[in-house]
């Protein structure tokens, strides 16, 4: 199983990094506009194959990613100093225009899955120009909340004293500032958390709430301000959301796809439970939100279609 890495950077090289380490597909390519990176992170990588699992890694040009099963595109620009995310926004978009058109001449069966920030817009971005190519638009999802989410059931797993693995808690809405910690939804164990919270004589009260809210939204700019950059978390999501699509594992993940009619939003791309696998974007799931969480992911939602909007797509 092969699987194509564009944009050789700290987050696709680190995610190629991990589908090394999780035993994920059997050969990795990596594109960049910088061939000699390329090269550089490919033999670095495969350096720790012997450590690791037997797979390939590889650099290459768009032609080499024909027999793709999945594509990860972390490619993009950074932003400048005093630079809009709007204009941000635009030099991406024309980084996107000359991607996304070759990785599906040259691999028209992928899926492909976006990396690049702001998430949300330039996965709807990477759908617009793919589905002008005559790809399917359910063949293309991005990397939302996946890591949010992630972060969110890891932190009230440690408060509650349960290991993440048994807490099921969603981040929906915009992978940003806007997004929406789905409290109401949150199980332990199979019970709900005002039940769990009984049941162990806990009080998850309105200050943690903030403290948690506070540590998962602002993870990345406290990182961003320790080291630079964010790439360890993300390239292990991007692993992970490679494998269930390789393997169609059918998984739940809240990952940023189209929306049409879910929820009560539309036509907006943004994150919200979804059944993914081996074709792509299987199904969306509509949870029971409160009325403070459908108003929040409503507002969400118009963020990222303002932000969507402003291209001229």
């Amino acid at each position: 199983m092969k699987v194509g890495v564009v944009g050789s950077g700290f987050v696709g090289a680190t995610a190629a990094y991990a589908m090394v380490m999780d035993d994920v597909g059997r050969e990795i390519v990596l594109v960049d506009l910088d061939r000699r990176r390329a090269e550089a992170e490919a033999n670095d990588i495969m350096h720790a194959v012997p450590f690791s699992h037997p797979l390939s890694v590889v650099s290459g040009e768009y032609e080499d990613l024909s027999g793709c099963r999945v594509v990860v595109i972390s490619a993009g620009v950074n932003q400048r100093p005093g630079e809009t995310r709007l204009q941000l926004l635009e030099r991406n978009t024309a980084v996107f225009r000359q991607v996304v058109p070759r990785i599906v001449e040259h691999a028209p069966q992928a899926i492909l899955l976006v990396a690049t920030n702001p998430v949300d817009v330039m996965t709807h971005v990477t759908a617009k120009i793919a589905q002008q190519c005559g790809m399917d638009g359910s063949r293309v999802l991005g990397s939302g909340t996946t890591l949010d989410t992630a972060r969110f059931r890891t932190l009230l797993g440690r408060h509650c004293g349960v290991d993440a693995r048994h807490v099921h808690a969603y981040v929906i809405g915009e992978h940003g500032d806007s997004e929406v910690l789905t409290w109401s939804c949150v199980t332990l164990g199979g019970m709900l958390l005002n039940e769990y919270e009984r049941f162990s004589d806990i009080d998850i009260g309105a200050s943690a709430k903030h403290e948690i809210k506070h540590k998962v939204s602002g993870a990345a700019y406290e990182i961003i301000s320790g080291k630079g950059a964010t790439y360890y978390g993300i390239g292990a999501a991007l692993s992970r959301i490679v494998d269930v699509l390789l393997h169609d594992q059918r998984s739940i993940m809240t990952i940023s796809s189209r929306l049409e009619n879910v929820l009560g939003l539309s036509d907006v791309t943004v994150s919200i439970p979804t059944l993914i696998g081996g074709q792509g974007v299987i199904s969306h799931v509509p949870i029971s939100l409160n009325d403070d969480e459908t108003a929040a992911l409503q507002a969400s939602a118009d963020i990222v279609r303002s932000a969507t909007d402003s291209l001229s797509l």
